[in-house]
């Protein structure tokens, strides 16, 4: 027996025919790639993780240390600022002209004083320099020609007044209660402990400082111990606190009239990360910007009681800290992931050198058995198949006399149920006429006796025609056609239609015929013939007649009792065709019905048959005609298509 040669692929790493196991082997090398990638993924997320936490931790650490830098720097022009003018209430206190303007309490001195005020502030950087007698009244002041000057206004409430008469001397910051110009006063007393006579008080304004602070585009602002913002770069800032302040503390600072009307709320700035006791990140809203994050330096000011805190923006920064230690990392693991797939490629490689060869070793007597093997198993198939088609020809020839058995049994079903719904509505007619006849004959009325008896023989007669008609339609059979006055046809059905519809035939509405032609009148107790209307069809009179009871009882049952309800029926001429629709306004017919309308045995109806529309349809299929439905939630409109006919 010949063999080809067994082709090697190309492809070192293309799935390897290795007996028993060559897509296991496939799928084994498939899953070392996958572990191979999934810890390479696993060890660029650690890594790339560990050197952005060690960026952004490296990146902050040197903003720290610029931040502490630029922050010391400011505390330190903050505390220049601020010893210049310490001096000066000292010296005016042991100034002679200020005691005696205390003592003599005369308009001269005290107009006196306000010139010498007036001068000595021109040569420094307060902003107001006034004295303040025992009373808590200020008696000169450097802005006397000033419309908001200070000379004759009660400063007995403040707090630097107060301390500075008790202490000798006291800083304060608030704002005027005049000017209503935040700044800090700085008082010293006049006169000896035991019988001081007023106070002199120097105020600083930190208008400049504040300046200089916001040309550096670095949020900075000092506190005071309760939290309060006295001095900012940003001035929408000023007098916020840091913290919330207790009810105590809050109700001093109000009377005292400390900060004026101030809300003294909460600062925009929310803490995200403590780094130590000065340090921390916050997240801060400044005023036509969105949140974002600084790291904010906090140190207090010597000889006072203040904090200074400095905010420097960190998210620029650490953010491209972190991409540049990302990027040289991602550049020396790409390198590394190379070098590993390199070696895993090669080792893969030599693996399945190694396996094909073995295999193709092993391929030729696997294929000598495997050829062996086939053709006793194709020999034993043969032969079972054999028996399995003499089993299946005997099955056959049974199962085809079982489906002719049923087929006539299915016809058979048909055919009476058929004649069961066909004959309801002459029965139900010829139940009328007898009741009627009752009556009659309780009211001696022989001549109407034996015109309902003549009718319900007429009747009979039709039921049995229905029968056979019926019988002729299971066994596919036809009557032939013949020209059929269709208004006769039309008004037969409506009469044997008037007795089980009693009350609501009136809603069953015949529109003129065409060319002129109306349909006959109805009599109480005939199925009048009446005279040719020039309008005749191919059909059967009697057949035609079930087609339109059907039609015009279910459109008289979908309307009901309503007392809107109308079943119009017209007819249309086109060409060597006639129309026939019938239109109900009812609710319509449901989706799932309509579909299956004309199949037999489906009904929306609780007790109905379903099977007069199939009926219906097979007498018109028969003459060569059609039934069309449409309906929507307006009503339903049966039209029936039929060949016309000359008389």
């Amino acid at each position: 027996m010949a063999h080809s040669a067994i082709p090697i692929a190309q492809n070192p790493l293309a799935e390897p025919p290795v007996p028993g196991g060559g897509v296991g082997d496939a799928r084994a090398l498939q899953r070392s790639w996958v572990i191979f990638a999934a810890v390479a993924a696993l060890v660029f997320a650690v890594i790339l993780y560990g050197v952005s936490v060690y960026g952004r931790s490296t990146a902050l650490a040197s903003l720290e240390a610029e931040g502490r830098t630029a922050a010391n720097l400011k505390i330190a022009l903050l505390h220049a600022v601020l010893e210049r003018p310490r001096a000066l209430p000292f010296l005016l206190s042991q100034d002679r002209d200020v005691q005696d303007a205390l003592k003599d309490d005369t308009q001269e001195s005290r107009h006196a004083l306000d010139q010498k005020l007036e001068g000595i502030i021109a040569g420094t950087n307060a902003a107001v320099i006034y004295v303040v007698g025992r009373d808590g009244v200020a008696i000169s002041a450097s802005n006397w020609r000033e419309a908001t000057s200070f000379v004759g206004n009660d400063y007995s409430f403040r707090d630097y007044f107060s301390r500075g008469m008790r202490e000798g001397k006291a800083e304060h910051f608030a704002l005027g209660s005049v000017s209503n110009r935040p700044g800090l006063y700085i008082s010293h007393r006049v006169g000896p402990a035991d019988h001081p006579i007023g106070v002199v008080v120097v105020k600083m304004e930190f208008d400049q400082l504040e300046g200089d602070w916001s040309e550096t585009r670095r949020p900075s602002y000092v506190t005071d111990d309760h939290g309060v913002v006295l001095i900012t770069s940003i001035p929408s800032w000023r007098f916020f606190t840091t913290t919330r302040l207790s009810t105590e503390s809050l109700a001093a600072i109000r009377q005292s009239l400390q900060f004026g009307g101030a809300p003294l709320t909460r600062l925009p700035m929310l803490e995200a990360e403590n780094l130590g006791d000065d340090a921390a990140i916050v997240r801060v809203s400044l005023p036509g910007a969105e949140p974002s994050d600084y790291l904010r330096i906090t140190k207090p000011v010597a000889t006072t009681s203040w904090n200074f805190s400095y905010l420097q923006p960190i998210e620029v920064p650490l953010s491209s800290a972190v991409r540049e230690a990302q990027l040289g990392a991602s550049l020396l693991l790409a390198a590394a992931t190379a070098v590993a797939a390199m070696w895993l490629w090669r080792r893969q490689v030599a693996q399945l050198t190694i396996a094909r060869e073995q295999w193709a070793r092993e391929e030729l007597e696997r294929r000598v058995v495997e050829r062996t093997r086939d053709l006793s198993l194709a020999r034993d198939r043969l032969q079972s198949e054999i028996s399995d088609h003499r089993a299946t020809e005997t099955q056959l020839q049974i199962v085809q006399h079982d489906l002719v058995q049923a087929n006539r049994l299915a016809i058979l079903g048909q055919v009476a149920a058929g004649v069961a719904h066909e004959i309801n509505q002459p029965v139900a007619t010829i139940r009328a006429y007898a009741d009627n006849s009752m009556v009659f004959l309780e009211r001696q009325q022989p001549q109407k006796i034996a015109e309902n008896l003549s009718l319900i023989a007429g009747l009979t007669e039709r039921i049995g025609v229905i029968t056979e008609d019926l019988k002729a339609l299971a066994r596919r059979g036809r009557t032939a056609a013949e020209p059929v006055d269709l208004a006769q046809a039309i008004e037969g059905a409506r009469v044997l239609l008037k007795s089980r519809f009693t009350g609501r035939i009136e809603h069953l509405i015949v529109t003129p015929l065409p060319l002129g032609s109306a349909l006959p009148a109805a009599d109480a107790g005939n199925i009048p013939l009446g005279p040719p209307t020039g309008i005749y069809v191919s059909a059967n009179r009697l057949r035609l007649e079930q087609v339109f009871i059907n039609l015009f009882q279910n459109a008289l049952e979908a309307v009901g009792d309503s007392p809107d309800g109308r079943v119009t029926v017209s007819v249309a001429l086109d060409g060597d065709s006639v129309s026939i629709t019938v239109a109900d306004n009812g609710p319509g017919i449901s989706p799932d019905i309509l579909g299956a309308m004309f199949t037999p045995f489906n009904s929306s109806k609780e007790k109905g048959l379903g099977l007069g529309l199939v009926i219906s349809k097979d007498i018109v299929t028969d003459y060569g005609g059609r039934i069309e439905v449409a309906s929507d939630t307006n009503g339903t409109r049966f039209t029936v298509h039929l060949a016309r006919a000359d008389a």
